[in-house]
């Protein structure tokens, strides 16, 4: 039957950051009421959590950005070509300023639950304040890697100094002259290392698996760059949606390293390598990411790099991947990470074959060969990718079902969008959607999600209700794909992005690696075809 009561909104979304504001902003176009719950204190999203020193985009800032507008792309004017965390809020607070947002958006609010209400076609979301709230359509817009992951180490409660995840910097902390300890050496590790190397009196480094980390060769956003940006934006944006990875780069590029004489591919590398960002993966060779061999030796040329920027021939070994292909980790872009190493009050523990942690002592850390004193204990540990945010609230589809149960063994979706058994649930970028540069995906995503919408508002639909034998066609689909590339190794080396640094759970294929720029045709092609993968009811 249909609902006997009248929704509180049309629409409510959890998380305020690129996914929810311009979930706001594509929702009112469409004549859609709109609620947008946060539990940060601002909106921002990754930008409001994750305030550690360094902190940073690894996209450049001209295309990490919300594309709806044309007037806000010429209005805003980032400083240089990789924002820091307080430049990206920033941004993101001038989106809710500019499109008056925030009588959409209610902070300081947790969602514990949402509960579908069969007996009313509803969605019952409540809060960690105890009030209720109901909606039509349920989206989950609280990004990719947002719910982190905490070591369970013997002994780490006890530690008397600060000790806290990355992602949750405690506003105030004064690290100067301190001696601090880093579990995890990933992409926050890669970017917090040189600015806190500066002013603590010692840094050390507790590494499980190095990562090919690449130049970012940061610079200024100058007058001229910029005016050439905005003249170009149409462009850049079509570039980014026919991206394989969403970006604004000019591939594929019309070699395979596989074809080319060994000191032209040498000569190519060179000549990219001191560009920076992610351009040297994407701008040289079209088979990196598809041939072994040709893989290898950007691995290898990477190898040959880090161990011209670290003194210390064994701190080089120990930071030098080894077993995996490049991009089955995701690599982190740098900031002077590698020189930091040189410095005297920095130094490197591999606690995957010589120094395993034992536990943590109110004073530092235990490992089988040393005992480490710190005054600071950050956990760099990354995330519980893809599902994490949507797993830390009781989200209950039919037969009281959650997602937590339905993705203990494998994280199904339809295109990271629909799950099968949760009827009017839309997820921004879930599991099974390709890793990308976000702001491009999440626009992909949200136009899909209220074309739907709008075709049910349209034509008199209550439910849209996704199918299984979709959702088991688009995994089997994923893990095909996934299974024909080089990145299928991720579950080796305890990538987020395999799900393999969670010690609860399985390795399983959380990314569609088709390429996004194709994964953004399936969309399309999926919204012009009516949405075939949802059966919709009217229901009396």
């Amino acid at each position: 039957m249909a609902s006997k009561t009248a929704a509180d909104y049309d629409v409510i979304a959890v998380g305020a950051g690129f996914a929810g504001l311009g979930m706001i902003y594509k929702a009112r176009e469409a004549g859609l009421s709109i609620r947008v719950f946060d539990k940060a204190s601002d909106v921002g999203g990754t930008w409001t959590w994750n305030r550690y020193p360094g902190a940073a985009t690894d996209s450049e800032s001209y295309y990490y950005c919300l594309t709806f507008s044309k007037e806000l792309l010429n209005e805003w004017s980032w400083t240089q070509r990789y924002p820091g965390w307080e430049e990206t809020h920033r941004y993101l607070r001038f989106v809710a300023d500019r499109f008056d947002m925030w009588p959409h958006i209610q902070l300081e609010t947790a969602i514990v639950s949402a509960d579908f209400v069969e007996e009313d076609n509803l969605w019952s979301i409540k809060t960690a304040q105890g009030d209720t709230f109901t909606c039509k359509y349920f989206v989950t817009a609280m990004g990719m890697i947002s719910e982190p992951v905490i070591p369970q180490f013997k002994g780490i409660d006890t530690f008397k100094g600060p000790c806290f995840h990355s992602s949750r910097w405690p506003e105030g902390l004064d690290y100067a002259g301190k001696r601090v300890g880093i579990i995890g050496c990933g992409a926050s590790t890669v970017q917090m290392l040189p600015v806190m190397a500066e002013t603590a009196a010692s840094v050390t480094v507790f590494q499980r698996t190095p990562n090919f980390v690449m130049p970012a060769v940061q610079q200024p956003m100058t007058p001229e760059w910029e005016k050439e940006i905005k003249d170009n934006y149409d462009e850049i944006i079509a570039k980014c949606r026919n991206h394989v990875f969403g970006m604004a780069f000019d591939s594929p590029v019309g070699r395979n390293l596989a074809d080319t004489p060994p000191d032209e591919v040498q000569r190519i590398f060179e000549e990219h390598w001191p560009r920076g960002s992610f351009r040297f993966v994407f701008e040289t060779f079209d088979d990196l990411l598809s041939n072994a061999d040709s893989n290898q030796a950007a691995a290898d040329f990477i190898a040959g790099k880090i161990k011209e920027r670290v003194n210390d021939p064994e701190v080089a070994e120990l930071l030098t991947p080894k077993g995996y292909p490049l991009f089955a980790k995701r690599p982190p872009l740098d900031h002077g990470f590698y020189e930091a190493f040189n410095r005297d009050n920095v130094r490197l523990v591999d606690v995957k074959d010589r120094e395993p942690i034992v536990e943590v002592t109110p004073s530092g850390v235990r490992t089988t060969q040393n005992t480490y004193d710190f005054d600071i204990l950050i956990l760099a540990t990354g995330f519980q990718a893809y599902t994490g945010a949507q797993e830390a609230m009781t989200i209950r589809g039919r037969q009281g079902k959650t997602l937590r149960d339905k993705w203990e063994d494998v994280s199904a979706s339809i295109m990271g969008v629909f799950a099968a058994g949760f009827p009017n649930l839309f997820m921004i970028t879930g599991p099974q959607a390709p890793f990308a540069n976000l702001p491009t995906s999440i626009e992909q995503n949200i136009g899909y999600i209220v074309d739907c919408i709008s075709k049910m508002e349209s034509e008199g639909y209550d439910l849209c209700e996704p199918s299984q034998e979709a959702e088991d066609a688009w995994v089997a689909h994923t893990a095909d794909i996934h299974g024909q590339t080089l990145m299928a190794q991720g579950d080796k080396v305890h990538s987020w992005m395999m799900g393999a640094n969670l010690e609860d759970r399985k390795p399983r294929v959380l990314i569609y690696f088709g390429g996004a720029n194709v994964y953004y045709d399936k969309l399309r092609e999926s919204a012009d075809a009516g949405f075939p993968e949802v059966q919709f009811n009217k229901v009396a």
